[in-house]
């Protein structure tokens, strides 16, 4: 069997110290430390953190992919899965992340790691070009969802997912209430056990 590799791909200005990320290591670590995983402090300009992802995939060659994204991270997890026909599982992905950060144009401060950077325009072109509008293959995407997601609609994400495998959950809230409850189906999911 190919070693394997689980990709976790962070929001937009998040880190690999985010909840969700850390349960997923100390889940690998202590049930599976079988399983590489890669949780790259994400670029906030999206062509530079694409370039991160590739950079990353292509240091294990030979190795079977399976991609974890939230947010952010799971816009693009689903290119991840698009470009390499690898397994993603998305946490209230973001659908049009281009509409959501206009918001944040200028300068911002990632609580995490105190980095300052400033969006742009052209960082907003940068996210419209990375967008998937067809899922090629959505069977391999599952998309967990919380209908209370204060900083997304779940809605989007339905329409978008709607041939994935789609868990959408009353309540909860953008970090994904509970996610731990889903470590083990997710690397069934990823074809990891």
């Amino acid at each position: 069997m190919a070693p394997m590799l689980l990709l976790y791909l962070h929001g937009f200005n998040s880190s690999p110290k985010s909840i969700k990320a850390q349960q997923m290591a100390d889940y690998l670590g202590l049930y599976h430390p079988e399983i590489t995983i890669e949780i790259p402090n994400l670029s906030p300009y999206p062509q530079q953190a694409w370039l991160q992802i590739e950079a990353i995939v292509a240091r294990y060659p030979g190795y079977q992919l399976g991609v974890v994204g939230s947010s952010l991270g799971g816009y693009y997890a689903t290119k991840v899965n698009q470009v390499f026909n690898r397994p993603a599982v998305i946490v209230n992905p973001a659908v049009k992340p281009d509409e959501l950060l206009v918001d944040y144009l200028g300068e911002n401060t990632n609580p995490y790691t105190d980095n300052v950077f400033i969006l742009t325009e052209q960082h907003i072109d940068e996210l419209r070009a990375l967008d998937c509008p067809v899922l090629v293959h959505p069977e391999t995407i599952w998309a967990l969802l919380q209908t209370d997601d204060e900083v997304l609609d779940y809605n989007q994400a339905t329409a978008k997912y709607n041939a994935a495998k789609l868990t959408v959950e009353q309540g909860g809230d953008h970090a994904f209430i509970g996610f731990e409850r889903y470590l083990s189906d997710i690397l069934t999911f990823l074809a990891f056990k």
